[in-house]
This record gives C-alpha cells, sequence and structure tokens, in this order.
C-alpha cells in the first residue's frame, strides 16, 4: 500500500468555523457506489446511503450545514460548513 500524501496544514485547528471540502474514497478504491452510465451517475444502494446520511448531518449536528456533494463511482467530495468553532460548542 502506498503511503498517502499529509495535505493538512501544519497548526491548523481544525475544529475552527469555516468551509471545508473533503473527499472519502472506497478502499482499494472499488466502485461501491454506484457507475456512471451514458453520463450519468447512477447510484447503487451504497451510494444511496451514502447520499441520505450526508442530507441528514445538520439533523445530527446543529453546528454542522452540508453544502454541495457529489458521489462518484468509488468517492464522495462533499462542503462541510462549520457555523461556529467547534471548541466552543
Amino acid at each position: 500500500m502506498r503511503e498517502r500524501k499529509k495535505i493538512r496544514l501544519r497548526d491548523y485547528d481544525y475544529s475552527e468555523g469555516g468551509y471545508y471540502f473533503i473527499t472519502i474514497c472506497t478502499q482499494n478504491r472499488e466502485e461501491w457506489f454506484g457507475a456512471i452510465e451514458n453520463g450519468t451517475m447512477r447510484l447503487s444502494q451504497f451510494g444511496e446511503v451514502a447520499r441520505n446520511f450526508w442530507v441528514e448531518i445538520p439533523e445530527h449536528f446543529k453546528e454542522v450545514k452540508t453544502d454541495e456533494f457529489s458521489v462518484m463511482p468509488n468517492h464522495f467530495h462533499g462542503i462541510l460548513i462549520l457555523e461556529r468553532d467547534l471548541r466552543l460548542a
């Protein structure tokens, strides 16, 4: 297994409020979330679960909002908005 490149900012506190772009990949980049058919992403059962959990995040964490997101065959992109510094929550 290759070593991942470290992309976090040194000395940055990620519990601070702001917009955060996240990517979540499946293990071994297996296409669990669906497939692209005729240029359109068709979600599998697992892709539906990923989408539904993303949409429900604000119901469970009042200081967190969700923005744009995209479910791809083997990964997920999304923007989380921390409404305030979570250290003060």
